[in-house]
């Protein structure tokens, strides 16, 4: 299922982090299934893949933002 930037963006940092975590255990299960040859629909892998990326891209950013506020409290 394809994670949506909007909803993600609603989530907490620690939410984002525990997403993530799931993601990454749930490519884990995939890449287990495709290696046994149970896996039927390869196309799971690479949407997992993007789906980890989108959270990832999500956390850099608000690290980012918080670095850019904290530099900007400094001055």
């Amino acid at each position: 299922m394809k994670l949506k930037m909007s909803e993600l963006r609603k989530l907490k940092d620690s939410e984002l982090a525990l997403r993530e975590k799931e993601l990454k255990e749930e490519l884990f299960n995939l890449r287990f299934q495709l290696a046994t040859g149970q896996l039927t629909n390869t196309m799971k892998i690479s949407e997992c893949k993007r789906n980890i990326a989108r959270v990832k891209t999500l956390i850099s950013e608000r690290v980012r933002e918080a670095a850019k506020s904290e530099a900007k409290g400094v001055n």
